[in-house]
């Protein structure tokens, strides 16, 4: 399924990496074309073609060995992006609800993913039982652009550029910018969910003017972003144009605590 396929590795050169990080006019396309200069570049190549030179797993390393291993821990320790092994299949942790069953235990309502097929499933485990929790690889990558619904992706040291589907970034993905340093959790290779900071900037472009007859002010409007997205706010705190961290909206966006329009 998409988001759990291998990374297309494409490498490039200081040099070009360089000049794609320019911000003169029509720097997005520069980036563009240079990204299918590269792959074209490698499929031309015998490397590509499985020469002499095989490719390795896409950002394969030694840790890959040890995420296999596994610990087991209490079920009800179990958050989103957490990855179990259940009955030899490998899952991803989709969502985590707890509950409370009145008087007895507490127990926790999970959504799995299964990170080879992509099949969902829904358990419910109890506080007395045990998952074997495996663990991921986290890696930092920098935003070149998104396009379609793909984000392409560079490591700033090896400048070796990847590209991921833009769902692994969940309701975040919205947010996405170029040059935003993101945060990538891998397993055995392949990127299961992916991260943006916990602190960023938008810009307000419109707010929800008053409505006419009201006597006061309503407690939230609506404010449109300049990434396209709505989200309501204070009726007072933000005004067109204006600029605000979002580091208290990606928390209550997660929790969905906060009314998407």
């Amino acid at each position: 399924m998409r988001g759990l396929h291998h990374f297309k590795r494409i490498s490039i050169s200081r040099s070009l990496f360089s000049f794609s990080n320019a911000t003169s006019p029509g720097a997005v396309t520069t980036r563009r074309s240079l990204y299918s200069l590269s792959r074209s570049l490698l499929s031309s190549t015998p490397y590509a073609a499985g020469g002499c030179c095989r490719e390795t797993p896409p950002l394969h390393s030694p840790w890959s060995a040890l995420q296999r291993r596994g610990v087991k821990v209490n079920a009800i320790q179990l958050r989103a992006g957490n990855v179990i092994e259940r009955t030899g299949r490998t899952f991803r942790v989709v969502e985590a609800e707890h509950k409370q069953q009145g008087r007895g235990g507490a127990s926790i309502q999970v959504e799995l993913r299964d990170v080879d097929t992509g099949n969902k499933l829904n358990l419910r485990f109890g506080s007395e039982e045990s998952v074997e929790k495996v663990f991921v690889e986290e890696k930092s990558f920098t935003c070149l652009y998104a396009e379609g619904d793909t984000a392409y992706l560079i490591e700033p040291n090896t400048f070796e550029q990847v590209e991921v589907p833009l769902d692994i970034f969940g309701k975040a993905a919205v947010y996405l910018k170029e040059e935003m340093k993101v945060q990538l959790q891998l397993y055995d290779g392949r990127a299961l969910s992916a991260s943006i900071p916990k602190h960023i900037t938008c810009t307000v472009v419109e707010t929800q003017l008053p409505m006419k007859g009201l006597t006061s002010a309503p407690r939230y409007k609506r404010a449109l972003l300049d990434n396209g997205s709505t989200i309501q706010s204070g009726s007072s705190k933000y005004q067109n144009n204006s600029w605000f961290h979002l580091e208290y909206l990606r928390y209550h966006l997660i929790s969905r605590q906060v009314k998407r329009l």
